[in-house]
């Protein structure tokens, strides 16, 4: 978080290509690195990002949050695909989601992924769909290769090549990133499938779900009082109901695109909140 906003989107999408190149190298020698994360990644003075550590799966000493037990050892849970925690099957697919989540801390300048929730959280909310909502300012392009990442089914996941691909035409064609994720309401067609996101029945529920429950009173002071109402907020009307913190300001307007989302399922069935 302490450059946050100190790179042009371009910048963090060259980082994320070589991010993805290296990866590439390594699958394509045959490698599954098994801990790919932002932690793992080196960065030079020329932005020139490095993988390191790969092929390890070891736990950082000062955050025991960051791994889950199994019979076979310590496994970074936020950063691991469903298959490779379930049941240790890691690979270059496994690599790929891993990826996405590297995709996700670097658009957020380095926010926890899945934020304070706890390891059995994330494993249980990722199994019934939820999957990470696009950083504030991240353009929807991004977050859908992110979602392709993160597919369940890892045969359905991006090889390396195809990532590097993808973002060398970004790169190429930088008008393609600037559609962010918060100016539209309707992501482009997802490839594959479409994750179902969590029913809310309350503006409650919602601020709950995302650990942001300490800002009830600020949203029902200011008559924000149903879910359609704050579907519709901007970070300025997030800003002037006392919301001051930038990382909290982040997560809010971030997860207000799966609140739109889910409005939209909530419409399409007839119901009204």
């Amino acid at each position: 978080m302490k450059h946050d906003g100190h790179f042009t989107v371009i910048q963090l999408v060259g980082m994320l290509r070589g991010i993805a190149s290296g990866m590439k190298y390594l699958s394509d020698m045959g490698y599954v690195h098994r801990d790919l994360a932002a932690r793992n990644i080196l960065v030079n003075s020329n932005l020139m990002c490095k993988v390191s550590d790969f092929g390890l799966s070891r736990v950082l000493e000062d955050d025991p949050e960051a791994a889950y037990t199994t019979s076979g050892g310590k496994i970074p849970i936020r950063w691991t695909a469903p298959e490779a925690i379930a049941y240790r099957k890691f690979s270059s697919a496994s690599d790929a989601w891993s990826y996405g989540i590297v995709m996700w801390e670097v658009m957020s300048y380095g926010e926890r992924p899945y934020w304070e929730m706890s390891n059995q959280d994330v494993i249980l909310s990722i199994e019934e769909g939820y999957r990470l909502p696009a950083p504030m300012g991240c353009p929807a392009s991004l977050h859908q290769l992110m979602l392709h990442c993160w597919q369940k089914e890892r045969n359905h996941r991006p090889k390396f090549s195809d990532i590097v691909n993808f973002l060398d035409k970004l790169i190429r064609n930088p008008s393609t990133l600037h559609t962010l994720v918060e100016d539209v309401l309707v992501m482009p067609d997802s490839p594959g499938e479409v994750p179902e996101y969590p029913l809310f029945v309350s503006v409650s529920d919602w601020l709950d779900s995302i650990k942001m429950g300490q800002y009830k009173n600020n949203f029902m002071a200011a008559g924000f009082t149903t879910l359609d109402m704050v579907s519709r907020m901007s970070i300025d009307d997030i800003r002037r109901i006392g919301v001051v913190l930038i990382g909290h300001q982040r997560r809010i307007v971030s997860s207000l695109q799966t609140l739109r989302l889910h409005m939209m399922h909530i419409q399409e069935k007839g119901f009204h909140v």
